[in-house]
Order: C-alpha cells, then sequence, then structure tokens
C-alpha cells in the first residue's frame, strides 16, 4: 500500500498574544454568510458565549473591531465584518494559500527519497 506524505500547515498570528487563527476566520467567513454572530456560531455547532469571547479577545489582540451589529427589534438584528476585518481576513487567506503552496513545494523537495521509496 502506498503511503503519500502530506503537509498541514495552521497559522495563528500573534500580537502581544495569539489574535487570529483559522477559528476566528471561519467564525468570521460564516458571519459574512450569515449575518449573525449568533448564526455563525450555531452552524460552527458552537455556543454563541464562546464566539463572541472569541471575537472581543481578536479584537483585542489586533487593535480593531471586526463586527459592527446591531441588536434585533422589528428588522431583527444582525452583525456584518467591517472594513478591516474584510481587509485582514483576505489578507490572512492569501497569506495561508500561499504558504500552503510552498509548503507543498518543499515537501516535495526535502521528502523526495521517501516519495521515491513508496
Amino acid at each position: 500500500m502506498e503511503k503519500t506524505l502530506r503537509a498541514v500547515v495552521s497559522v495563528r498570528l500573534f500580537t502581544d498574544r495569539k489574535s487570529f487563527g483559522p477559528g476566528i476566520a471561519e467564525l468570521l467567513r460564516r458571519v459574512d454568510e450569515h449575518h449573525s454572530l449568533r448564526a455563525a456560531a450555531q452552524s460552527m455547532e458552537m455556543a454563541y458565549s464562546k464566539a463572541w469571547t472569541i471575537t472581543k479577545n481578536a479584537e483585542e489582540g489586533l487593535g480593531f473591531k471586526l463586527l459592527v451589529s446591531s441588536t434585533g427589534g422589528k428588522g431583527g438584528g444582525g452583525a456584518t465584518l467591517t472594513g478591516e476585518a474584510r481587509e485582514f481576513l483576505e489578507a490572512y487567506d492569501r497569506y495561508c494559500a500561499k504558504l500552503r503552496a510552498y509548503g507543498d513545494k518543499l515537501l516535495e523537495e526535502e521528502f523526495a527519497f521517501y516519495q521515491r521509496a513508496n
């Protein structure tokens, strides 16, 4: 049986503490899709309180707001990404894609002996 080697790269960004990573990135993508932090959290099977805490911790670490929220009422509440959040998320996604591409190339180069043996 052939065993293919692969690398899994996960990126976490730090300021004076962990500020951004795959979890908050996915949460923001889902807020963008569902227009609600609560709905985004539910779609990830995450408690709303945890989603709120993750978001607040990321905002404090990064130094800018990620979400603009409106409270419920006749039209209902919701949340949208701030411009800074959208720009940061897009940069994070580009950065991760480039790291994965480079990682795949490096894996091929450094572990070519393994691929030949299998």
